[in-house]
């Protein structure tokens, strides 16, 4: 099956292969980060997924690796005014402008019904426009029962430096960092932004800064024009372009990272099929999020878990972990 809009693979259930059937190789699937186990490496990323629990009467949430709740700010936020999305020949491009909340809404609505729900990861997206918004976000969190992670979202431009984002200035990068650890009772995992000219550096500075782990890639800075109108399709003119059309960017830039940290990594950007999970294990990826295919098929993710499973039984893979960093180079 095919998006009709994209033309991109869309995840389904099939039956085991005859030889998988024949000759059951015994399947660990789980995976692991900064003392966090995951059940499988599938997470659905931050702003795909809701809270999670728009999601709970539609996925088996507990079948999923995690989920990464959209982004959170120490106060609500109503986000840029529409039209805030646009689908593009292989993607997608989305300015919604972080709406949300507001993390002390998010303790009081959201986590409680998270919380009765057994064996899932919830991990947090925070983000803020200054280092103190990104203090004080974590420091409400901390409150909160049930919440595995924080994963800070660094492409926020800092209001004190000109608007430039703090994940494109190495000294900055760090500097949040070393704050949010420090802030943070959890976990700190950074997401970094691809609109960078060095993963590798901007890599390091997260690792120096206190992270205990890394994610990417973020979305890529982009825009449309309808040439009829002569009008920009997004409201705030640019967007953030997500989609199989980064993913061979995406996974260059995981390759990167991996290698030049000794930090755990988890891979995003245009993942729709099992192959492309593996694909990003290979480069070095722990565990994977999973986007902008949330949209066209809200079931996604659990049907990824069950691709993924069926590709490691067909090429005999006995532990997920066994793909991680595998690439053989020439």
């Amino acid at each position: 099956m095919h998006s009709k809009a994209t033309g991109t693979p869309t995840p389904t259930a099939s039956a085991p292969s005859t030889a998988s059937r024949r000759s059951p190789v015994p399947l660990d699937m789980s995976t692991s980060f900064a003392g966090i186990t995951l059940k499988n490496p599938v997470m659905a990323a931050a702003g795909t997924f809701g809270y999670g629990v728009e999601f709970e009467d539609v996925v088996a949430l507990d079948k999923l690796g995690g989920f990464v709740v959209k982004g959170l700010s120490r106060e609500p936020m109503p986000g840029n005014p529409p039209p805030r999305l646009w689908e593009t020949s292989a993607g997608m491009l989305n300015a919604i402008g972080l709406q949300n909340i507001g993390a002390r809404a998010f303790l009081e609505e959201k986590l409680p019904i998270l919380e009765k729900i057994p064996n899932i990861v919830v991990i947090a997206n925070v983000f803020g426009y200054s280092v103190n918004d990104y203090e004080e976000t974590i420091r409400i969190l901390n409150e909160g029962e049930g919440i595995a992670a924080y994963e800070l979202n660094v492409s926020c431009p800092n209001a004190a430096h000109d608007g430039i984002s703090f994940g494109q200035d190495p000294a900055l990068l760090r500097e949040l960092v070393w704050v949010a650890k420090h802030a943070a009772r959890r976990p700190l995992i950074v997401k970094l932004s691809p609109n960078v000219t060095s993963i590798p550096e901007m890599a390091r500075a997260a690792e120096e800064g206190g992270a205990d782990a890394i994610s990417l890639v973020n979305t890529f800075t982009a825009m449309a024009i309808d040439p009829e109108t002569r009008l920009p399709r997004i409201a705030n003119v640019t967007a953030g372009l997500s989609g199989p059309a980064i993913k061979p960017i995406a996974l260059r830039m995981v390759y990167e990272a991996a290698r030049s940290v000794q930090l755990p990594v988890i891979g995003m950007g245009g993942i729709s099929t099992a192959e492309d999970i593996v694909e990003f294990l290979l480069a070095g990826a722990v565990a994977v999020g999973v986007g902008t295919v949330n949209f066209w098929d809200p079931c996604a993710c659990e049907k990824l878990v069950d691709a993924l499973e069926r590709w490691c039984l067909e090429h005999r893979v006995e532990s997920i972990r066994e793909l991680i960093g595998g690439l053989i180079e020439p």
